[in-house]
């Protein structure tokens, strides 16, 4: 197997490591459909980067950045949640990453993934920035857990709530970027809700549950890759299917 098709298969798994633990904390501070809507702050970027023809997720990963700034912000000076803060932001950068893109061809790229060969340097960076995400997140758990059931006794225990849900929104946006390439701006947002539903489904006690989120959504894309490849499929759309599949199957077995 070529070394660029071995990076193309290895990253998107760590990809999802990430995006399943983020998923499984968004579910529990009740803003997993964000992931979906998150995702789409990026198109601009995409769109900015394809017109200056540098790296796409490079412009995908400003756009998200200055997104969340800007969703935090709302948050802290509007008192919005954080989902209608997202929102505010939803409609305006699809349109916007609509009107900078104006190439059929990019425009599928930038929404369903496939943005070219990857080189070691993005490989390095997807794989460490995976492992940081999942790092952080557990450092953070504690905080986290606190601060969603009650703010105010994280703030009793010295805990800057305002910090960790940046903290929080940063790291999101960091799962999002690693598998933008190989889901795109429509699709990325699925591996972050799916696999964590599923894995709630499934679970009732906090430990297997960020086990089984990161495992769904780890086997969703290893699973998803070889269907695709083995019937000439999408790639992205068959990961997201195949997730969609255990969350089908998770709606039938007992909770453990």
């Amino acid at each position: 197997m070529p070394t660029n098709e071995l990076y193309g298969i290895i990253l998107p798994v760590f990809g999802a490591a990430a995006a399943g633990l983020v998923g499984a904390f968004a579910l529990m501070k009740k803003t997993i459909l964000a992931g979906d809507v998150m995702s789409h702050i990026a198109i601009p970027g995409l769109g900015l980067a394809i017109i200056w023809r540098i790296n796409p997720l490079i412009g995908g990963g400003l756009t998200l950045f200055v997104g969340i700034i800007l969703i935090w912000m709302l948050q802290r000076r509007t008192e919005l949640s954080a989902e209608a803060a997202i929102g505010v932001l939803f409609a305006s950068s699809v349109a916007l990453g609509a009107l900078l893109i104006n190439s059929t061809e990019d425009l599928v790229d930038a929404l369903f993934g496939g943005f070219g060969s990857i080189s070691i340097g993005e490989f390095a960076f997807g794989i460490a920035v995976s492992i940081f995400v999942v790092a952080a997140l557990w450092i953070l758990r504690n905080k986290l857990i606190i601060a969603l059931f009650s703010p105010e006794l994280a703030q009793s225990a010295g805990i800057n709530v305002d910090a960790v849900n940046l903290w929080f929104l940063l790291l999101f946006g960091l799962a999002i970027l690693v598998s933008l390439r190989f889901l795109g701006a429509l699709l990325v947002g699925s591996l972050i809700i799916i696999p964590a539903s599923a894995a709630r489904q499934l679970t009732h006690t906090l430990g297997k549950f960020l086990v089984a989120s990161v495992a769904l959504s780890m086997l969703s894309v290893i699973i998803g890759f070889v269907i695709a490849h083995v019937y000439g499929l999408e790639p992205g759309a068959t990961v997201v299917v195949t997730a969609a599949g255990f969350f089908v199957l998770s709606l039938l077995k007992k909770k453990v």
